[in-house]
């Protein structure tokens, strides 16, 4: 019988190793994949399981109490957080560099959410003027109904410009980093130095950009959104959302300005601290929780969080193949004769490029708009003559997507809105998604082929 006693030292060990739960130091793509994930105790599942349950046992009375009194971050029910979509939340909140992430059930509700944080009857927020069509109707219509008012900057290099917008209810900047559908990229380094001038937090919409590309609080954010049913989750199959806190803007600092962000710097309840007593760099993130989504309830469903942790582990290499096939195809189409122009930040021509190479490398994204010969009429020869292109709404697909602004996102718009914003009757809005670029092109060139055969003169057979 051997003597486990002569064993050499290294196999007498009987410690377990333990996994890494902290991925800070890692690289982007390193965290992509590991980020948030924990080990499963119980079966030593490798992938975090889906955690399908309505709510979560107390240990006993006391912690009950605690829970119920705020004392302690674990969820109640799965309408203020999940285990799943734990996992998404500190990927997420990795991947951008920020403190603390909560996940909902869409695009819209983080945007809702993010600012109902900070907002309420009687406050106004101020916005640069192009954005995605569907976040200007709902702040046109729902905030207003809700008592909450909008402005919009058109150039947000004019200081006088930013000056008439914001008053002393002003609560918050909004913008996009890279604006849906024109690819008109935003100076968020001129946009941080005015937000932080009327000590006014930066929200930005990071939904194009994904932290893959550009990563808003380096550029001066304070609180990033996201739909992640785009190219975070990046299939198309989950809708979800996400706001991202940066941990970084001056709660204290604002309040002697004379900017009130009560349920961030206030006590609600006696007894009880503040969120930025309790939970100091991560407590917007926690209000947006607590006072908002467990209070509204756009709470994400566990199986579309799963989607959306699962999709993040892919996110730089699906990006690196969407912005290429984008630059090809953009390149391409500004030299076909059927296309009047080509919106994308990305090509030497464009008026930003000089932001584009700054601050994203010349790689702006896989979302731009196009605008073909023949105004309405040739918009619609070119969507009826594509086959691999999806004719529908929605951005930020494996597959290739194409819309028609005028008549959709910004139908709702008044004339001189659009004309502004460059919404014009021929202009498409093309999603490039993960096929071969050949066949997108070859399919683009077949739209193309019948805007030329609609716009081609007329041949006299007389004489």
């Amino acid at each position: 019988m051997s003597d486990s006693s002569a064993a050499p030292p290294e196999l007498q060990q009987t410690e377990t190793a333990q996994p890494i739960t902290d991925w800070e130091g890692f690289s982007f793509d390193t965290r992509q994949v590991h980020a948030g994930e924990y080990p499963d105790l119980n079966t030593g599942l490798r992938v975090p399981p889906i955690a399908m349950s309505a709510g979560y046992v107390f240990d006993d009375f006391d912690d009950q109490v605690d829970r119920f009194a705020g004392r302690t971050i674990d969820p109640i029910y799965s309408r203020q957080g999940n285990p799943t979509n734990s996992v998404a939340e500190e990927r997420l909140a990795s991947l951008e560099g920020g403190t603390g992430a909560v996940a909902v059930s869409s695009g819209q509700a983080a945007i809702s959410s993010a600012l109902f944080a900070l907002a309420q009857q009687g406050d106004h927020i101020v916005s640069t003027a192009s954005i995605y069509g569907g976040t200007r109707i709902l702040f046109g219509r729902s905030f207003k109904r809700f008592g909450i008012e909008f402005d919009y900057v058109w150039d947000a290099a004019d200081d006088a410009e930013w000056e008439r917008a914001i008053r002393p209810t002003t609560k918050a900047i909004y913008t996009e980093t890279i604006p849906n559908p024109r690819n008109d990229v935003t100076d968020l380094r001129r946009i941080a130095e005015v937000a932080a001038r009327y000590h006014l937090p930066l929200i930005v919409d990071n939904t194009v950009g994904t932290p893959a590309l550009i990563r808003p609080f380096e550029h001066g954010a304070d609180i990033v959104v996201h739909s992640t049913t785009k190219f975070l989750t990046g299939h198309g199959a989950a809708v979800g959302g996400a706001v991202v806190d940066g941990g970084s803007f001056d709660w204290e600092a604002a309040e002697r300005a004379g900017r009130s962000f009560p349920l961030v710097t206030a006590s609600p309840r006696p007894g009880l601290g503040s969120m930025l007593d309790r939970f100091g760099t991560g407590a917007y993130a926690r209000a947006v929780r607590e006072a908002v989504v467990n209070d509204i309830g756009p709470s994400l469903s566990p199986f579309n969080g799963f989607l959306l942790h699962q999709g993040m582990e892919t996110l730089s290499l699906r990006m690196e193949r969407h912005v290429d096939s984008s630059l090809t195809i953009a390149a391409w189409l500004e030299q076909q004769p059927e296309v009047e122009s080509v919106d994308y930040a990305g090509l030497p021509s464009n008026a930003l490029h000089g932001i584009a190479l700054r601050d994203y490398a010349g790689r702006t994204g896989s979302v731009f708009g196009v605008t073909v010969r023949g105004g309405l009429d040739g918009a619609r020869a070119f969507v009826n003559g594509l086959r691999v292109f999806s004719r529908m709404t929605g951005i930020g697909d494996t597959r290739s997507m194409v819309i028609h602004p005028l008549t959709s996102t910004h139908a709702t718009f008044a004339d001189e809105i659009n004309d502004r914003l460059g919404i014009t009757p021929g202009l498409l809005r093309l999603s490039i998604g993960l096929e071969a670029v050949d066949d997108l092109t070859r399919d683009l060139r077949a739209g193309l082929d019948r805007v030329a055969a609609l716009t081609a003169p007329a041949v006299s057979l007389a004489g």
